[in-house]
């Protein structure tokens, strides 16, 4: 495990982070002696749905759900 002295630490808090939270722990030193150990907090993820077909079966469209209403369409065409 890296060893890093306190000052240093100080100095690249934020880059020992990413290193941290990426599975490289450390221990944080001073004159030799360990003082801290710092490793990432394990992440628990929810479970998720899959998108896809979840509601399948639960309600249906009709077979003319796109077409465009008479009097709409006109307008998109320029037709009075």
């Amino acid at each position: 495990m890296k060893e890093i002295e306190i000052n240093d630490a100080r100095a690249n808090l934020f880059l020992l982070i990413d290193k941290a939270v990426c599975g490289e722990p450390f221990l944080i030193t001073q004159s030799g002696r360990a003082l801290v150990k710092v490793e990432a907090v394990p992440q628990e993820f929810p479970e998720q749905f899959p998108r896809l077909g979840f509601m399948a079966g639960q309600f249906t469209i009709p077979d003319d759900f796109d077409a465009l209403d008479p009097q709409i369409e006109k307008l998109f065409y320029c037709e009075k």
